[in-house]
């Protein structure tokens, strides 16, 4: 069964970091591109961050240098290290990755950055 499992969200202070996991089941993992998005309330859903099989990145203009997408074939898992939060980077993150011609996404991990 294919699956993915966001955690790591939490409160956090600004100036802060987190470092959210999504970890994967039922063969995803080796989907070319994992991806994270998030959704703050009455906003569309984002790309944050996004890596390739290869391990090509790219990310939103919003979070480059404060934010590093990594993956690790070993447990399956894609990585969001967030550093240097802001307030406006509260929201619910999403992992997301196509799979066969169809798209997977996690149920989310909220994450909150007071100022």
């Amino acid at each position: 069964q294919v699956r993915l499992v966001e955690s790591g969200g939490g409160k956090v202070q600004a100036g802060g970091s987190l470092r959210l996991s999504c970890t994967t089941s039922g063969g995803i993992f080796s989907s070319n591109v994992m991806s994270w998005y998030r959704q703050a309330p009455g906003q569309q859903r984002e790309l944050v961050a996004a890596i390739t099989s290869g391990g090509n990145t790219n990310y939103a203009d919003s979070v480059k240098g404060r934010f590093t997408i990594s993956r690790d074939g070993n447990a399956d898992t894609v990585y969001l290290q967030m550093n240097k939060l802001k307030p406006e980077d509260t929201a619910v993150y999403y992992c997301r990755a196509p799979y066969f011609g169809d798209d997977y996404w996690g149920q989310g991990t909220q994450v909150t950055v007071s100022s």
